[in-house]
């Protein structure tokens, strides 16, 4: 087992929750206004000396979707311009908060939406690799560079080790 105190980031898993109401044109077709609760999972990686809180990562996510809460979407900038689908809210939402994690100090691997218990749409800001095996990928990286470094080593030596 890994001590915790070797980990160079940690990853936080937080969910927020949309309450509105959106339409959307099927065949040319207006539907119907509707209502959902939209469900928005975020996955993000914040290193392991910069420790934030919860609730400051919370607030100002909440103070992100305030806007859009408890609204008709396509009234609201910029779902007045494109539809408010699910791939289209998550595409913004997910750029919106990534640009905000970040400037909080931590980094935006993912954001799920989901406007169903079955039906979600994800955007991976990082490919899996990188957000799950990140400590083997290090280890793996520093191992090829003191080899490198070593084999420049010998190499200036004329591969004399005396």
């Amino acid at each position: 087992m890994k001590n915790f105190e070797n980990r160079l980031f940690q990853e936080y898993r937080l969910k927020f929750y949309l309450n509105g109401n959106h339409w959307v044109i099927f065949n040319n077709k207006r539907g119907e206004t509707h209502p959902h609760t939209w469900e928005f999972t975020l996955n993000i990686l914040i290193g392991r000396e910069s420790f934030v809180e919860f609730n400051v990562y919370e607030k100002a996510i909440d103070g992100f979707f305030r806007p859009y809460q408890n609204r008709v979407l396509n009234d609201v900038d910029p779902f007045d311009a494109i539809a408010p689908t699910l791939e289209n809210m998550v595409e913004f939402f997910g750029h919106g908060v990534q640009e905000l994690v970040k400037k909080i100090g931590g980094r935006l691997l993912s954001i799920e939406g989901s406007e169903t218990p079955t039906r979600s749409y994800i955007i991976n800001f990082n490919d899996a690799f990188d957000s799950y095996h990140l400590e083997e990928y290090t280890e793996e990286v520093m191992h090829n560079v003191i080899d490198a470094v070593l084999d420049d080593i010998l190499e200036d030596m004329g591969g004399n080790i005396n």
